[in-house]
């Protein structure tokens, strides 16, 4: 569908509803740069199409031909929304990140020290990121739901497998039945399928997302089961099947991505849910094994 057929959307909001509408339409190709456009808006604001094109490895005409599938008549005139955008918005990631370097008088050496140094920071900016895009609503229904159900089944492989498993450790602590559909054995699908009424289902996963994964929370869908899920983008496979989806955007990292942002949000959804099991929200506690 070329520009002429389309109307474009005229606001940042409108653009990315649109973009998360066709989405599983789109190309492989178009995939990847609706998700980097929708991950990275600060930085799509402020560079050269050329350089956000090598950036992902796509050639620019890609982006160009992009813009023009959903209206405009160039990429320019889709990156004026994001240059709109980012006049009135929060500092992102890049920006936050290279504050903290100047802070921290980060220099870029290969010590030991310089990884760490490195690591520290790209987390830090992670987490004032999340802090700013989480949404309280979201943060609220989501323990009423956790300590409403009669069960909580727990999903989450490969680089998300970390996160499932704190939660299991967290949600057995405070008494909460809770059951984690282990890969292991290849039954997750099948025991996903036993779920009881009155079930939540909480996913965690992440680009390049477990197949696995993927199938339970879409047949968990369709028997109606609850799912509040945390991924990397609202573009991710999990966002229709879920109820809430948190999406903790991730970041280049030169040997790995960090857990530490979305480890953080999966504690603070724990402490939310201590508080109503406890009935105690000025001052929740979640018991450990070496206390009892």
């Amino acid at each position: 569908m070329g520009s002429q057929d389309v109307s474009p959307p005229a606001n940042y909001e409108d653009l990315i509803r649109l973009i998360h509408d066709r989405f599983d339409q789109m190309s492989k190709t178009y995939q990847r740069i609706a998700e980097y456009l929708t991950q990275n808006p600060n930085e799509v604001a402020v560079q050269s199409v050329n350089s956000i094109a090598s950036h992902c490895g796509i050639h620019a005409s890609s982006f160009v031909r992009f813009a023009q599938s959903l209206g405009y008549s160039g990429f320019k005139d889709l990156q004026v929304l994001f240059q709109l955008r980012l006049s009135t918005a929060a500092p992102g990631f890049e920006a936050r990140k290279k504050a903290l370097e100047g802070e921290l008088s980060l220099r870029e050496d290969q010590s030991e020290l310089g990884f760490l140094r490195d690591l520290v920071v790209r987390d830090i900016a992670s987490l004032q990121d999340l802090l700013d895009k989480v949404d309280a609503e979201d943060l609220s229904r989501a323990a009423e739901m956790i300590a409403g159900a009669d069960t909580v089944y727990l999903v989450g492989q490969l680089r998300s497998e970390p996160v499932v498993v704190l939660l299991r450790y967290i949600l057995t602590m405070l008494g909460r039945p809770c059951v984690l559909l282990d890969a292991s054995g290849g039954l997750a699908t099948h025991m996903a399928r036993t779920m009881p009424p009155n079930s939540v289902l909480l996913a965690v996963s992440f680009r390049f997302y477990a197949n696995e994964v993927v199938n339970i929370v879409e047949e968990c869908a369709k028997a109606e089961v609850p799912i509040i899920a945390i991924s990397d983008s609202f573009l991710s496979p999990l966002t229709k099947p879920s109820a809430i989806l948190f999406a903790v955007p991730e970041h280049d990292y030169t040997f790995s991505r960090s857990l530490a942002a979305p480890m953080c949000l999966a504690q603070a959804l724990m402490v939310a849910v201590a508080a109503r099991v406890q009935q105690n929200d000025r001052d929740p506690r979640i018991p450990t094994v070496t206390a009892q």
